[in-house]
């Protein structure tokens, strides 16, 4: 199996033009700045992410089919009749 999928040499090539091009003292300073572009895009992709999230969803679905309105009605609870009668007052 190849390491990076027989591409080390093309990246190996790739590593000594940059080496050459800004030399050793900036290469740490390059390296900052891509992890922050890196650091900064995955940011900006998250919350785009998040935002198309809130705003594709969709409310609840309504039960249409029979099976669908029984189990639906399964999982509510039944609401409870105030006490004294519908009218909230006792007879007597």
């Amino acid at each position: 199996m190849d390491f990076l999928g027989g591409h080390l040499p093309e990246l190996i090539i790739v590593l000594v033009v940059i080496l050459i091009i800004w030399g050793p003292g900036k290469l740490p300073d390059v390296g900052a700045a891509l992890g922050r572009g890196i650091r900064e895009f995955r940011k900006a992709s998250a919350e785009t992410r998040d935002a198309m999230r809130a705003a594709t969803a969709e409310e609840p679905v309504t039960p249409t089919t029979p099976a669908q309105q029984a189990a639906a009605t399964e999982a509510e609870p039944a609401p409870t009749p105030a006490p004294g009668g519908p009218s909230g007052s006792s007879a007597g």
